[in-house]
């Protein structure tokens, strides 16, 4: 067993709080060490917001849980300055194969296309993910940064006002009472936060199980996902297969509805199913197995006054598709910027409806997505399986049958259409970069264009004249200039001007366009940044 689940990241050490005649006040409280709370806290101290972090655990989670992490994400830990470990200690794919019976019926490249400084998708055990984390964390601290994780501090109570978060919590050395005017729950799917609201979710739970098996085994498949419909060793059933790293496997095997789960965990049952498909003499040593049931679901808002919701505390969805952990660093990636403003004076609190606006979108697209790859990875009736089948059987020699098959549609950043804080769009540009859309990354002299776009409101200018920097009622605009001797790859062209000459985009912090124009306009510029800081509508 990997000594790093034994091993408490955040000891439990006695906080002046406690000491303290009353409660403490602080300006936001995450509640869950996780990723998505890590995350949230390392964005928010990087914005210079003081943060707390509460976990009732004191070291990472056991078990593997998330593996894949996607292009978007991986970006936004490049901001927030820990993605380069990640992607030097996961293991990189692009490439997909999808097995019918005992037939390849079609390989799939989910990053087609140069030009990108991370890959379509690394595998990493969730346990290294929040290792990694957490050393930003203490690097933060060692900089004076104001943030702070405190393990072992349970939160039992949570009473929402008008003006912030009562929180009782209960520690080791007993309990003690905090204040905060904003609270982040980020506690997981069985949400503690939740439960104490008296909140729930809306979605459906399907009617199946899948055994999730991590083994540690020496094996030459290469590094892609690996799927198979109806495999001769999982007969009627699915299977999933993904390498990480230290010699690690994930498997997925559909077991059905009618089960004893218990029974199925058992390493008796378990070892059987991995030898009839990794081979008899496959030596292999178990490191993680649970089973687990589809759900897609969602709290119908996820911001209550106070306190807001993200991640799994906000949505759930089937892990085919990697959608749980991937979305839940984009939805703290979407509330830090916007906390920050309303808490600088700079923005008004209604900003923050515009959290569950762009999030609520996000969470219906994965829930749709996952839900449909769910359905056709178990079909419901005789009629749905003879369809599935025959597109399986016509994708092995026929183009346009591929994209129907749905083994499980993989997470790719959302894209804000029709949110508020939209501002203007310029004909004739990609529609691939209109506003609300995630921000293509591209090759530029020097290095990548997202890493210099940073983490404010920037003004993209390409082959266009503009001021430096703009100052609209307190909010800085700084100018990133670019012209096509900085594009020698010509992509830089091509995902942001199209068929135009030169652009001027509008980025927000979380490095989607706000607005975009063919040539700058000082009035237009200040009205579209009033509106992505929701001054204006």
């Amino acid at each position: 067993m990997n000594r790093i689940f034994e091993t408490p990241l955040y000891p439990y050490r006695r906080s002046p709080d406690q000491d303290a005649a009353g409660p403490v006040r602080h300006p936001v409280v995450v509640v869950g060490a996780g990723p998505v709370g890590l995350a949230a806290a390392i964005d928010l101290a990087l914005h210079d917001v003081p943060v707390v972090v509460l976990d009732d655990n004191d070291k990472v989670s056991f078990g593997s849980r998330a593996i894949c992490f996607a292009k978007r994400p991986l970006e936004i830990l490049d901001r927030l300055g820990c993605g380069a470990p990640m992607v030097e200690k996961g293991v990189t794919w692009n490439l997909g194969k999808v097995y019918f019976g005992e037939r390849r019926v079609y390989g799939f490249n989910l990053l087609p296309e140069a030009g990108h400084k991370r890959p379509a998708f690394i595998n990493l055990q969730q346990y290294h993910f929040e290792k990694y984390l957490v050393d930003r964390v203490r690097e933060l601290e060692a900089e004076g940064r104001p943030i702070e994780i405190r393990g072992r501090n349970r939160v039992t109570a949570v009473e929402p006002s008008a003006d912030g978060v009562r929180i009782d919590v209960e520690t080791p050395e007993g309990p003690y009472r905090l204040a905060a005017d904003w609270l982040i729950a980020c506690d997981g799917a069985g949400s503690p936060v939740r439960a104490m609201m008296g909140l729930d979710f809306v979605g459906r739970v399907f009617e199946d199980n899948f055994l999730i098996a991590d083994v540690r085994m020496e094996a030459d498949f290469p590094t892609e996902r690996w799927f198979w419909f109806d495999p001769p060793f999982n007969k009627g059933q699915s299977a999933l297969l993904h390498k990480q790293p230290d010699g690690v496997w994930r498997i997925d095997l559909q077991l059905g509805w009618d089960i004893d789960k218990e029974r199925e965990k058992k390493p008796e049952n378990v070892i059987p199913r991995l030898k009839a498909m990794l081979g008899e003499d496959a030596r292999f040593e178990l490191e993680w197995v649970s089973i687990y049931t589809f759900q897609c679901r969602r709290m119908e808002r996820f911001r209550h006054g106070r306190v807001v919701f993200a991640g799994d505390a906000a949505h759930q969805v089937s892990p085919f598709g990697a959608r749980g952990a991937n979305s839940g660093l984009q939805d703290t990636d979407n509330l830090v910027w916007k906390l920050k403003l309303m808490l600088d004076g700079l923005a008004p609190e209604s900003l923050l409806d515009s959290y569950d606006d762009e999030r609520l979108h996000g969470a219906d697209e994965n829930i749709r997505n996952s839900t449909r790859s769910t359905d056709f990875i178990t079909p419901k009736s005789e009629a749905s399986r003879l369809f599935r089948d025959a597109v399986l059987d016509l994708s092995e020699s026929f183009a346009f049958a591929r994209p129907l098959v749905n083994s499980g549609r993989l997470s790719v950043p959302c894209t804000y259409d029709g949110s508020p804080l939209n501002g203007a769009d310029a004909g004739d540009m990609p529609a691939r970069t209109r506003p609300g859309s995630p921000a293509a990354d591209a090759p530029v002299a020097g290095g990548w264009l997202l890493d210099r776009l940073g983490a404010g409101f920037q003004l993209l200018t390409i082959d266009r004249d503009a001021p430096d920097r703009l100052d609209v009622d307190g909010v800085e605009i700084a100018r990133v200039a670019l012209s096509a001797s900085d594009d020698p790859s010509g992509a830089l062209a091509e995902r942001y001007l199209g068929a135009t000459s030169g652009a001027v985009y509008l980025m927000r912090p979380d490095q989607h366009v706000a607005a975009r124009w063919l040539a700058f306009d000082e009035e237009a510029v200040r009205a579209a940044l009033k509106r992505a800081v929701g001054r204006e509508t």
